[in-house]
């Protein structure tokens, strides 16, 4: 790999793995990056996939002391996130390959959407009005393994999903649920990434850059949340979701 390359790869997943401690979305930056220098898009994926892992721990320790008063969370969305992770992942590696190039400017609109519906969710209702309903244990299990099946498909955009559910069964403190969205983010690739793995469609020398990267940016993002402006943020991952995806359509439509 170039210097170049290596930067690239670097500086891309540092992004992500900020950007997923904050709020999610890091796919958007990492899938693209792959993509542009040259990996098939199902390899790019499951590269991107393994290579975003270790930042989700990273920012779960960052946000440590306030997930540590909600522990019971861990067992209650667990299962749902890993039956659905394997079977995301099992779709994935079905699909043909010139399908899932041709769906992932989709796939990234998609999530970029997700993203911008909740922060304009997130400007128009108030906190208070935010938690005030909750959804039965039964309705956030199947929500929940819903979000994961799409996750270990493509993944960008859960951890938006996971926010909703998690206000949606009563949590307030958005730094716990940040917490949480992270630990569950995890568990879900952790099953995906182990079935790329296996599979053998992990490029590893991108991935380990891109696994320094993501750790850095993870740990960082989850410490500086309370000093960096969260709507700022998002509003800069809208404009490359939207970017990303209108790129990744010229360049499959040219290939």
């Amino acid at each position: 790999m170039t210097v170049g390359v290596v930067l690239a790869l670097l500086l891309s997943s540092l992004g992500a793995g900020v950007m997923n401690a904050m709020a999610g979305g890091g796919t958007i930056v990492t899938f693209p990056t792959l993509i542009f220098l040259g990996l098939p898009a199902i390899e790019a994926n499951a590269t991107s996939t393994v290579a975003l892992l270790p930042g989700a721990a990273s920012s779960l320790a960052g946000y440590w002391n306030e997930v540590s008063t909600h522990k019971h969370w861990f067992r209650v969305l667990l299962l749902p996130s890993l039956a659905g992770g394997a079977l995301g992942s099992v779709a994935l590696l079905m699909t043909p390959e010139k399908v899932f190039a041709h769906l992932a400017p989709f796939l990234v609109l998609f999530a970029t959407l997700l993203f911008a519906l909740q922060t304009v969710r997130a400007l128009r209702v108030s906190d208070s009005e935010v938690h005030k309903h909750t959804i039965p244990l039964s309705g956030a299990w199947l929500y929940q393994f819903g979000v994961a099946l799409y996750g270990g498909y493509f993944g960008a955009g859960i951890g938006i999903l996971m926010l909703v559910v998690l206000g949606a069964m009563g949590l307030r403190d958005i730094h716990a649920m940040n917490g949480l969205k992270n630990f569950f983010g995890m568990a879900i690739n952790s099953v995906a990434a182990l079935y790329f793995i296996v599979r053998g469609v992990v490029h590893w020398p991108e991935a380990a850059v891109m696994i320094a990267g993501a750790t850095l940016g993870g740990y960082a993002g989850a410490r500086f949340a309370r000093k960096i402006g969260k709507e700022k943020a998002r509003g800069a991952v809208i404009v490359i979701g939207l970017l990303v995806a209108v790129l990744l359509y010229l360049y499959q439509n040219r290939r």
